[in-house]
């Protein structure tokens, strides 16, 4: 089975839900291996929870290699350009950044019939 290794940016209201129904498919080859938020949220409570790492941008970028996918949930442009700049510059052509809008898709497919929240404007890639 391939596996992905899956980095959550912003675990707000939309960041939360995703990673807890991310982390029912670890059995599909779906690992979370950091996530990165500044505030006290339930989502980076559950993270602490199960042991994932809660690094900063530059530590989520020095991974490198190890995040596959790296889904923004914050909603804010400066950090997805934040995000491409700091890839970019570290020569890392491996992770991919994925936008709320994929995210929307995954839940889609994913989840039981809920909808993710919707709390950001849409702002494509």
């Amino acid at each position: 089975m391939l596996h992905q290794s899956i980095a959550i940016v912003g675990l707000g209201r939309v960041g939360s839900v995703f990673l807890e129904e991310l982390l029912g498919q670890s059995s599909k080859g779906i690992d979370i291996v950091a996530v990165a938020e500044k505030h006290k949220t339930a989502g980076s409570a559950l993270a602490e929870a199960r042991g994932i790492q809660n690094l900063s941008l530059d530590q989520l970028i020095a991974k490198g290699k190890a995040i596959d996918i790296l889904f923004d949930l914050t909603g804010v442009d400066a950090v997805r350009q934040e995000l491409r700049d700091k890839l970019q510059a570290s020569g890392n052509r491996h992770t991919v950044i994925a936008s709320e809008s994929v995210a929307n898709l995954v839940w889609a497919l994913i989840s039981k019939g809920t909808e993710l929240p919707n709390v950001h404007a849409k702002t494509g890639y």
